[in-house]
């Protein structure tokens, strides 16, 4: 096992306040080394994540906060 499956493992999961508690899109978010984050489906937890380093991950947060994905 690699030290980055290791992290995302050990790593504290916290969901969305937007997912719902009916088992619709539920998503949750990590905090990792390297200031990046990782993004999986709480529905899924052993399945794949999505790393995002600290730049992707900031213009993400920028573009919901301008609107972009409205």
């Amino acid at each position: 096992m690699d030290g980055l499956t290791q992290e995302l493992r050990a790593a504290t999961w916290i969901k969305s306040s937007y997912s719902g508690s009916n088992g619709g899109n539920c998503v949750e978010v990590a905090e990792l080394s390297g200031g990046r984050r990782g993004i999986r489906n709480s529905k899924s937890p052993t399945g794949p994540a999505l790393i995002f380093t600290p730049g992707e991950w900031n213009a993400f947060i920028d573009g919901v906060k301008d609107g972009e994905f409205d």
